[in-house]
């Protein structure tokens, strides 16, 4: 009778002790074709593990009842879950999944009776090198033999998916331009001199630091830190051995997994029950630890892309390894006074893997994405946004490498529509493209011209948008100013403008400003009021004004104050503003300009936007060097200073007049 039905007639018969097997299987004999496949391949199961086994096998993944059942798909998930020892498969497959399944079932047992007959036939090549070899030399003989038989039975389905993978090895595609064009030493990184020296610094030393490398994307972090470790190698006192190891992984990727059963981070441990496990380990009922990326990175650098994305938990559990500069594992399943326990599986269970590496940390995020504990651990480095002329440089040297001719008029038509390096190296790939699809069929592809239509048609199908649309000028306006503002690790221009009207009746005026600004940049308006008087003798009450910014930014935060002033002090008082100028800073009630953050951020947008002249707190003359960006860096401590670099030439006297 099939095992099935001992099953079920054991289930519904247990009380009655003198029944056969073979009365039950008169009772029950299969119905059609599929069952009696289904009995064929349980039967197979029965004689390759012994019934016995299978009876301890479903107890322990809870398939007892599922053989029981009268239903073939709750008995082919038994078989499943027998088979892949996986407790957590639960889909009953329906009559029409139940052909492929049983399929894969069949080829699964073919190959653990194939793996036996060669288990088997080895051991006897053993036992008759044993007669011939002292016994010192067992295990020697058992590396040759497996070495001799390597390869074993392949099943026609297994040498069918063999061939094709080699099939598949055989076919490979031309390195890709972008890996082409990725610096390959420190001196073609631009526009990084700073951060790059910096990373070298700190990594060059005999006390290497955890780093933190802040800045917006496709500027070059990854790139810097890989070829900084290279360089730190051939430093004497450096701890680098030059074999240390550069590890990359990447933040949004890795999840904390409470059962620790796939951690590719830290390390798991691979449970006996679970799938993943040795077979000789699982059959001992032994875990087996499998060490993560911190200890592949042992004696080297772990490089963690977007670490702001990482999981909280996980970046807790981080700091502990970089604490202790070893990973640890647990498992209930391992016993210490198990002697079938492996020795360097009692070593990681009880010692922990190695795990002293450096961190380097990229994010594009604010710092505060974080875990502060993490973060107090590490060193921070900027990378500043490339500037055009950056980009412009950048882009003549990747054309040199492609062979291909790229005017600066062009290099800067490219500038325009990004400030990341890696965009624009995309862009100048996409352009290569067009240029080499002019070429004649076994034309050379040498000497290429990319041309400025070349570069607009990229931009036009890929719907790019230029970077920069707000440009200073040399000219003048009344009621009109540049201040500036940063998102991210990106500053940029806002322009803000203002007009002024006599209210019909004095002392009822209005003040109408953006919906979308926040509460303390309306603040801003209110202090502003009460400067203008003062430094004026105009009452703000008096005026119907609407102040404005331009293209709706929901701007917040008190630094545009200073800017706001000024707007509000041309719009009543007639006189005009330079329109190369752009400031920031908070405006105290007594006329006082106050620090403000971002301050190198906001130079950088406003070194992209055209401006000449930039008016900061005098408190962040500091922060930026004089001449930064090739703009004029005035810090001044009140309005009225600011005002003497704001206003025409003829208003610098006074603003009073």
């Amino acid at each position: 009778m099939g095992f099935f039905d001992f099953f079920r007639h054991k289930k519904t018969k247990e009380n009655k002790k003198d029944v056969s097997l073979n009365e039950a299987a008169e009772k029950k004999p299969p119905q059609d074709p599929l069952d009696r496949e289904i009995e064929t391949i349980f039967n197979l199961l029965v004689e390759e593990w012994g019934a016995d086994q299978i009876v301890i096998k479903a107890g322990k993944l809870d398939a007892m009842a599922l053989l029981r059942s009268e239903k073939r798909g709750e008995r082919v998930l038994a078989m499943e879950r027998l088979v892949e020892a996986d407790p957590t498969i639960d889909h009953v497959p329906s009559d029409k999944e139940i052909p492929e399944i049983l399929t894969l079932l069949s080829e699964h047992i073919a190959d653990k009776i194939a793996r036996r007959t060669m288990e088997d036939k080895i051991e006897q090549q053993i036992e008759k090198k044993l007669e011939e070899n002292h016994n010192d030399y067992v295990k020697d003989i058992r590396k040759q033999v497996l070495e001799e038989e390597k390869g074993g039975v392949e099943s026609p389905q297994a040498a069918k998916k063999r061939e094709k993978l080699e099939a598949l090895e055989k076919i490979s595609l031309t390195q890709s331009i972008l890996e082409i064009l990725r610096p390959k030493s420190l001196d073609e990184i631009v526009g990084q001199e700073a951060a790059v020296k910096a990373l070298l610094a700190k990594l060059s030393s005999p006390y290497p630091q955890h780093l933190i490398l802040y800045g917006p994307p496709g500027i070059g972090k990854t790139t810097a830190a890989r070829l900084v470790l290279e360089e730190a190698k051939k430093v004497s006192y450096a701890p680098f051995a030059p074999e240390a190891p550069f590890v990359e992984t990447d933040g949004t990727t890795l999840r904390w997994d409470p059962r620790d059963m796939t951690n590719p981070l830290l390390g798991s441990v691979h449970d006996p029950i679970y799938q993943g496990a040795r077979r000789d380990l699982a059959d001992n009922g032994v875990p087996e630890p499998k060490p993560g990326l911190v200890t592949d990175a042992h004696g080297g650098i772990l490089f963690i892309d977007e670490i702001g994305e990482m999981d909280e938990l996980l970046q807790n559990k981080l700091l502990k390894v970089l604490e202790d500069k070893r990973a640890y594992f647990e498992s209930a399943y391992f016993d210490p006074t198990d002697e079938k326990v492996p020795p360097y599986i009692r070593k990681l269970f009880e010692e922990g893997a190695p795990a002293d590496f450096v961190l380097i940390g990229a994010t594009t995020r604010e710092a505060s994405h974080i875990n502060p504990a993490l973060r107090s651990r590490c060193a921070a480095i900027y990378f500043e946004p490339l500037t055009p002329a950056q980009i412009v440089e950048l882009l003549l040297k990747a054309a040199e490498k492609l062979s291909a001719i790229l005017s600066r008029e062009a290099a800067e038509l490219i500038s325009e529509y990004t400030v990341e390096g890696r965009k624009a190296v995309g862009i100048l790939a996409d352009a290569y493209s067009l240029a080499v699809s002019r070429l004649a069929d076994g034309e050379p592809a040498e000497n290429i011209d990319i041309l400025l239509d070349d570069i607009r048609e990229v931009a036009r199908v890929s719907r790019l948008y230029q970077y920069v649309t707000k440009k200073a000028s040399d000219a003048s306006a009344q009621g009109h100013i540049f201040g500036l503002g940063v998102s991210g690790f990106l500053g940029s221009v806002i322009e803000i403008e203002a007009v002024a009207f006599p209210a019909r009746e004095k002392g009822k005026g209005t003040v109408r400003f953006n919906e979308t600004a926040g509460s303390m940049a309306k603040d801003s308006v209110f202090n502003a009021a009460s400067v203008l008087r003062r430094i004026t003798g105009q009452d703000l009450a008096d005026f119907d004004v609407h102040i404005n910014v331009i293209g709706g930014g929901n701007i917040d935060g008190p630094s545009a104050g200073t800017a706001i002033l000024s707007a509000l002090v041309s719009a009543v008082t007639g006189r005009k503003i330079r329109q190369n100028v752009a400031v920031t800073g908070e405006i105290a009630l007594n006329g006082n300009v106050r620090p403000v953050g971002g301050v190198p951020e906001k130079a950088y947008g406003a070194a992209q936007a055209g401006i000449k002249i930039m008016v900061i707190p005098w408190e962040n003359r500091s922060d930026i060097p004089s001449g930064h960006l090739g703009m004029d860096i005035h810090p001044v401590k009140t309005a009225e200073e600011a005002f003497a670099l704001i206003f025409e030439e003829q208003d610098k006297q006074s603003v009073e007049d």
